[in-house]
């Protein structure tokens, strides 16, 4: 077995879901190799937790998307309730031999899927233990424009990166962000201002996804104004969205244009959550400064924000919004993507990527990187 399956394993199972002794822990894997799924459930054995496996595939999940009606969509999502319903825990690896297996499923199928599998989601982002993360598969290396090896080096370096190390930096930050009332972000083509008084800011250093690297809170619900233009690519229903812009009057996208403007308003149209934001998060890892277009990567990005469409964080940094749609796009502030500013209360915190104030400036590359 690789090594580096092994290490892996041992981050998911003892750091990031922290199993405990008769915990059960669902190991959800599409298209992995078996040894993967045998090193998480060996890892999670050696903690003395209980494992079970379900290994699917892309090709199988366009399948029951394509001719598959709302019955269908309503069992696959109670099964997925009741499944989930009985585990403490939750690990899922997603690969895929190609990232557009879902592009020609039409639309609505999508929606109505998402519908019936968000109960199942809920229960799992609020009741369980989880983490989530990409594998390392040549689909994947031809997004990120690297050769397989080249990214399955980079996967596995970021994704057994020592999370512990962003703590001191991560709890200052929080701390700032829970003391701050209005925040404002400018950048080219950026200039929006919203509040987040009143909201609880929440530091990820590895316990949910992997890789991970950020602090997030929500704006008040109807408090967003201006405009944002995401920098990022970003894949969404099997489709790779570009040059992303928003305008925001009352908290809600009022004007939204990308690449693919129509099928980017018909996602935002799919509830009445979609159009307004579950999210704002500031992006801390030091070794993934490139986009791969792949969400759980990019929203990590070092000197980078996400600004998210759709559902908060139930009873974590709630505003309230309510949506089946969870869109991180990623808008990077550092000075070869434009650069940037990040004001918390008209005091200036992030200048082109990099953190200013004293207590924040463990949380910039070099600091991280320091004792590697």
């Amino acid at each position: 077995m690789d090594s580096r399956y092994e290490r892996l394993a041992a981050t998911l199972v003892e750091f990031s879901m922290d199993v405990q002794p008769g915990e059960r822990v669902m190991i959800d894997g599409s298209s992995i190799p078996d040894e993967m799924a045998i090193a998480l459930m060996r890892a999670v054995r050696r903690r003395g937790g209980r494992p079970t496996v379900r290994i699917s595939a892309a090709k199988l999940k366009r399948e029951l998307l394509i001719d598959g009606d709302e019955e269908d969509f309503q069992l696959a999502g109670e099964l997925e309730l009741a499944a989930i319903e009985k585990v403490q825990c939750y690990v899922a690896i997603r690969g895929s031999s190609n990232v557009y297996e879902l592009s020609d499923v039409p639309p609505l199928r999508q929606r109505l899927y998402g519908e019936k599998m968000k109960a199942a989601h809920d229960y799992r982002v609020n009741k369980c233990k989880w983490v989530v993360l990409i594998w390392p598969c040549e689909s994947a290396a031809q997004l990120a424009r690297m050769s397989t090896e080249a990214f399955s080096d980079f996967f596995f370096r970021v994704c057994t990166f020592d999370y512990g190390r962003f703590c001191p930096g991560m709890e200052a930050l929080r701390e700032r962000m829970d003391r701050c009332c209005r925040v404002r972000v400018v950048s080219p083509g950026t200039n929006l201002s919203f509040s987040v008084e009143g909201m609880c800011a929440v530091p990820c250093g590895g316990k949910c996804n992997i890789p991970d690297g950020e602090v997030f809170t929500a704006p008040q619900k109807e408090s967003v104004e201006g405009t944002i233009a995401y920098n990022v690519p970003s894949m969404q229903r099997g489709i790779c969205f570009e040059n992303v812009s928003f305008k925001f009057k009352k908290g809600r996208i009022v004007e939204a244009t990308a690449n693919d403007s129509a099928t980017l308003n018909a996602i935002l149209d799919s509830d009445d959550g979609a159009r307004y934001i579950g999210e704002f998060s500031l992006g801390l890892n030091p070794h993934i400064l490139t986009p791969i277009c792949d969400t759980l990567f990019d929203e990590k990005i070092s000197g980078s924000l996400h600004f998210t469409p759709g559902q908060a964080y139930e009873g974590i940094a709630d505003n309230g919004n309510r949506s089946q749609i969870h869109w991180d796009l990623v808008l990077i502030q550092r000075p070869e993507f434009g650069g940037g500013e990040v004001y918390f209360d008209d005091e200036l915190i992030r200048r082109d990527g990099i953190f200013l104030p004293d207590d924040l400036r463990q949380l910039n590359p070099d600091q991280l990187l320091k004792q590697e």
